[in-house]
């Protein structure tokens, strides 16, 4: 990818402060159904298997802040992880996320491309900043992730000497990016979910196990079922033959023991 050099200057000053109470977040509004199903079935494979600590954040349209040259810049990806944060006062409703003075900076953001593209490529360096920019060079947020949901093509790109590369898919796994931050590959599944057939971004285990929505695991559980139902009734046949060829054999050892009273009698 490009390097520094790209930007006709860097952030000259920025500093970490939580928002007012009364600061308007701008209302960047969702631009397809689709984009919060994508949030949604990403983080719910990861609470499904027991990932997600009270400490993380993990969100969808969630404002991410910094103080940049003393003007308040806001961006809301469309989703974002963020391993540590500290617990909010008295359990109220975050509104927005200002990393170091409210925890952990992100690990991870991703924008999900919507039919018209917004400016997920970014790189404008003044106010009030481009995504890319944004998270590169304010928030230097580790792992940029950009999704087409329209045509299956996954893009990671990884912070590297202060610049996003392009990261390649893992060799030992078909098309899967490695996620260090949470041990886990990254990649697009073909598939039906929330009746909506297309392409879905999915968690695989370090093994190449794919991580399961709360549907899978129902059908996984009834099918398991059916089959312990199956080999019951396997079981219980097996036992009716064995019952019926016992009392078969005890019949025909009877008629053969009655037949030889029969013939010890013709001798007498």
């Amino acid at each position: 990818m490009a390097t520094l050099a790209r930007y006709a200057s860097t952030p000259s000053h920025i500093t970490w402060e939580k928002l007012p109470d009364d600061f308007i977040l701008p209302d960047e509004p969702v631009e397809s159904t689709l984009q919060p199903l994508l949030a949604a079935a990403l983080r719910e494979s990861l609470e499904l298997t027991g990932l997600i600590l009270e400490s993380m954040i993990i969100a969808s349209n969630f404002g991410l802040c910094a103080n940049v040259n003393d003007k308040i810049v806001v961006k809301a990806p469309d989703w974002v992880y963020i391993p540590s944060a500290y617990p909010s006062i008295s359990g109220s409703i975050r509104r927005s996320y200002t990393p170091h003075a409210e925890g952990s900076s992100p690990e991870i953001v991703m924008e999900f491309i919507s039919a018209t593209e917004g400016n997920e490529y970014s790189f404008n360096p003044h106010y009030p900043y481009g995504k890319w920019y944004f998270y590169e060079q304010i928030l230097k947020v580790p792992t940029y992730v950009i999704f087409h949901p329209h045509t299956g093509t996954l893009e990671v790109y990884s912070l590297e000497h202060g610049v996003y590369e392009t990261q390649k898919p893992d060799p030992s796994q078909n098309q899967l990016f490695w996620i260090e931050c949470l041990g886990l590959f990254l990649g697009v599944w073909v598939g039906k979910k929330a009746e909506q057939y297309g392409y879905w971004l999915r968690w695989w285990d370090r093994d190449g196990n794919l991580l399961l929505w709360g549907s899978e695991l129902v059908e996984q559980q009834r099918q398991l079922v059916e089959q312990q139902r199956l080999l019951v009734e396997e079981q219980r046949q097996l036992v009716a033959q064995q019952r019926q060829l016992k009392e078969q054999a005890e019949l025909r050892a009877n008629q053969l023991a009655e037949k030889l009273r029969s013939l010890g009698s013709e001798d007498i």
